[in-house]
C-alpha cells in the first residue's frame, strides 16, 4: 500500500526513500537496506545519494563490518523543515480522508 505521502506528492524514488527514511528515523540502515525497504533499485538509490549526503540530509552514523550505516539528519535545519512538511501533509490529507468517511458513513 502506498503512503500517504507518496499518493500525495508523487511515488518516485527520492520520495520513497525519504518517506522511508522519515517513517523510521530513530533508526540507521546500510544502502541497501535503504533500498530494499523504499522499495527502488541499489542503482537509483546511488545516483542521487551523493546529492542527499553532500546535503546532509543524511548523516553516517557507524560502520558495522563493511557496511556503513546511515540515518536521516534530524539536526539538519532542511530535514527539519522537511519533516514538519512531511507531518503536515500526514495530518492534512488524514483529515480529509476522515471527513470523507464521515459523510460517506452519515449519507
Amino acid at each position: 500500500m502506498e503512503s500517504i505521502f507518496l499518493s500525495t506528492y508523487g511515488d518516485n524514488p527520492r520520495n520513497r526513500v525519504l518517506d522511508f527514511l522519515v517513517t523510521f528515523r530513530e533508526y540507521d540502515y546500510s544502502m541497501r537496506d535503504i533500498a530494499r525497504n523504499a522499495k527502488v533499485s541499489y542503482t537509483s538509490l546511488k545516483s542521487f545519494w551523493k546529492e542527499f549526503a553532500g546535503r546532509q540530509i543524511v548523516v553516517q552514523t557507524r560502520k558495522v563490518g563493511k557496511a556503513k550505516m546511515y540515518r536521516l539528519n534530524l539536526a539538519s535545519p532542511e530535514v527539519k523543515k522537511f519533516v514538519e512538511f512531511y507531518n503536515a501533509v500526514l495530518e492534512m490529507e488524514t483529515r480529509k480522508l476522515l471527513k470523507k468517511r464521515v459523510i460517506e458513513v452519515v449519507a
